[in-house]
C-alpha cells in the first residue's frame, strides 16, 4: 500500500482510519485481543471472588481484601491496555507508510521501552483526570460520612428512621458545590486530554522520553485539537451505541432487580465485553496515529522528508542507542607556490 502522506481534512482522516481498520482488521483486532482476554479472565475471577465472599457472609469483614483486589485488577488492566494501544499505534505507523506489519512484530518492537510508554500514560492520566477524580471521590466520601444521617432508604436504614437536619444541610451544600464544580472539571479534562493527545504516538514513533514526548505532543496538537475532539466524540458515540445494543439485556435486568445481578448474567456480560473491546479498541489508536502524521506533514513537511528518505537522497537517522558517527577533520588544503611567468608572456 502506498503511503498516504499529504495534508488531510477531518473527513479524509476518518476515511483513512476506516480504510486501515477494514483492510487490516485481523492485525489490529489480534493486537487488542490480548487486553480483551486479560479483562475477561480478571472479570470472571472477580465475579467468582464476590460470590465466594457472599456465600461465606464475609463481604463486610473482608472489604479491605475486595478493595485490594479491585486495585490490583485496575493496575493489570491499565498495563495491558497501555501495551495494546502502543502496539496498535506502532502497527498503524507501519501500514500507513506501506511497510509490512505483524502482531508479533508490533509487540516485539514496543516491549523494550514499555516502561517508558506506561510512565508517559501515568503522567498524562494524573494531569488530565486529577481534578475530576478528586471531585468525584471527595463527593463519594462526603456522602459516606454524612449519608447515615439522611434516614430511610438513603442510608439503607428502616423507612421510619428520622433524618438528621444537620446531615441534610451538609449533604445539600456538598451536592450544590459538586454540581457547580463538575462542569469546569469536565472542561479542564477535555482540554488537557486534547492537549496531550499526540504525546503517545510521538513517544512511540520518535523514541522520545516521557517529558520530551509531552512537549512534542503539545506542539504537534496545536491547530488540530478541534478535529481530534470530533474524532474522539465519534468514537465515543460508536462505542456507546454498540455497548448499549449488546448489553441491553444486562441493563434491563439490573433495573428490574435493583442492581442485583446473578453470576451467570455477569459472566455473559464479560464475554460480550471481550468481543466489543476487541473490535472497537483499536479505533482510537488508529485515528490518533493518523492525526500525528497529518500534523507532521502540515507543520514539518514530513511527506517530502519521507519521499527523499525512500529515494535514498537522505540518510535515515541512526537507530536508538547506536553510537554517533565519528566526524574526522578534513585534511588541510594543499597550498601551491605561485607560478613563475613564462618568458615572452604578456604581463598585465
Amino acid at each position: 500500500m502506498e503511503p498516504a502522506l499529504r495534508p488531510m481534512s477531518l473527513g479524509e482522516i476518518l476515511d483513512r482510519t476506516a480504510q486501515l481498520y477494514r483492510t487490516h482488521f485481523v492485525l489490529f483486532a489480534g493486537i487488542f485481543v490480548f487486553y480483551s482476554a486479560v479483562a475477561l479472565v480478571l472479570g470472571l475471577l472477580m465475579i467468582g471472588f464476590d460470590q465466594l465472599l457472599r456465600v461465606e457472609h464475609a463481604l463486610r469483614v473482608f472489604l479491605w481484601l475486595r478493595l485490594a483486589s479491585m486495585g490490583l485488577e485496575w493496575l493489570i488492566l491499565a498495563m495491558a491496555a497501555g501495551a495494546a494501544v502502543v502496539a496498535v499505534s506502532r502497527a498503524v505507523a507501519w501500514v500507513h507508510l506501506g511497510e509490512p506489519a505483524s502482531i508479533r512484530g508490533a509487540y516485539a518492537s514496543i516491549l523494550p521501552r514499555l516502561a517508558r510508554y506506561l510512565w508517559l500514560m501515568i503522567i498524562t492520566f494524573f494531569v488530565v483526570y486529577l481534578p475530576l477524580s478528586l471531585l468525584y471521590f471527595g463527593y463519594i466520601g462526603a456522602l459516606a460520612r454524612f449519608g447515615r444521617g439522611l434516614g430511610g432508604r438513603a442510608a439503607n436504614l428502616p423507612p421510619h428512621a428520622a433524618a438528621d437536619p444537620h446531615a441534610l444541610m451538609v449533604v445539600g451544600v456538598i451536592s450544590i458545590v459538586f454540581a457547580l464544580l463538575i462542569v469546569p472539571a469536565l472542561v479542564y479534562t477535555i482540554l488537557m486530554a486534547l492537549r496531550y493527545a499526540l504525546a503517545l504516538p510521538a513517544c512511540v514513533l520518535e523514541n522520545l522520553k516521557a517529558r520530551a514526548a509531552i512537549r512534542r505532543g503539545i506542539a504537534l496538537s496545536k491547530g488540530a485539537r478541534g478535529r481530534i475532539f470530533v474524532l474522539i466524540l465519534l468514537i465515543f458515540a460508536i462505542k456507546f451505541v454498540v455497548v448499549m445494543t449488546s448489553q441491553v439485556f444486562v441493563f434491563i435486568a439490573a433495573f428490574r432487580h435493583r442492581g442485583q445481578l446473578g453470576p451467570g448474567l455477569l459472566a455473559i456480560s464479560q464475554v460480550i465485553g471481550f468481543f466489543t473491546n476487541t473490535f472497537l479498541g483499536p479505533i482510537y489508536a488508529t485515528g490518533i496515529t493518523l492525526f500525528y502524521y497529518d500534523q507532521r506533514v502540515r507543520k514539518e513537511g514530513y511527506d517530502i522528508e519521507w519521499m527523499m528518505t525512500a529515494a535514498g537522497l537522505t540518510a535515515p537517522p541512526p537507530p536508538a542507542g547506536a553510537a554517533a558517527p565519528v566526524e574526522r577533520p578534513a585534511p588541510p588544503a594543499l597550498e601551491l607556490p605561485p607560478r613563475e611567468p613564462e618568458p615572452g608572456s604578456a604581463h598585465g
